[in-house]
């Protein structure tokens, strides 16, 4: 599946409903929906992301998802059975992150805490330590679990899977994605991605 550079754009301010279900453990965070994710109403979704390989990769989920395409209703199920949810802090999709303003990320961040206290997961990943900063004034927050809980949940913040993010591989995305997830019980704690 692909889209034309306007196709795309007429997705600007589109929203993406969260993917979340009963006996939710995992959830996570993205920044905002991408385009692609808009137009495919499949979060993380772009040919170039890398969270679904790296989901596979840690052993959280058994099956290769089609990022490019999109979702189809039983990988939607597959990832709720599994306990596993997805949400972003702002709702607004955009071509790049960077067009959110700051306020659009703290008021994301308070829908956000809303939604952890009314879901209560055991465990949230944020994907994206920049926007985790601006979204919840903390700038010092560095990748990893943090030492507060987050309305209740265990936190990790985990690196942005984004093919922007060439600091990241699958494997290095994969590792920092398992953490949480062992935490969470959605992986054996012998489990999943070893070095």
């Amino acid at each position: 599946m692909g889209f034309t550079r306007d196709q795309l754009r007429s997705f600007v301010g589109a929203e993406v409903d969260d993917l979340v279900g009963p006996g939710l453990a995992l959830l996570f965070v993205g920044i905002n929906p991408g385009l692609w994710t808009a137009a495919t109403r499949t979060h993380f979704s772009h040919p170039g992301n890398r969270f679904y390989p790296a989901l596979r990769l840690a052993g959280i989920i058994e099956r290769d998802i089609d990022r490019g395409s999109g979702m189809s209703d039983d990988d939607r199920e597959h990832l709720v059975s599994l306990g596993i949810g997805i949400t972003n802090i702002a709702r607004r999709a955009t071509a790049k992150a960077s067009e959110l303003t700051a306020d659009e990320l703290r008021s994301g961040g308070e829908e956000l805490r809303a939604l952890v206290r009314a879901r209560r997961p055991a465990v949230v990943a944020v994907a994206g330590v920049t926007a985790y900063r601006v979204a919840f004034g903390d700038r010092t927050a560095t990748t990893g679990e943090r030492a507060e809980r987050f309305e209740g949940a265990r936190l990790w913040i985990v690196p942005n899977p984004s093919g922007l993010n060439a600091h990241e591989t699958v494997d290095s995305l994969a590792e920092a994605y398992a953490a949480p997830a062992r935490a969470a019980g959605v992986i054996e704690a012998d489990g999943g991605w070893r070095p």
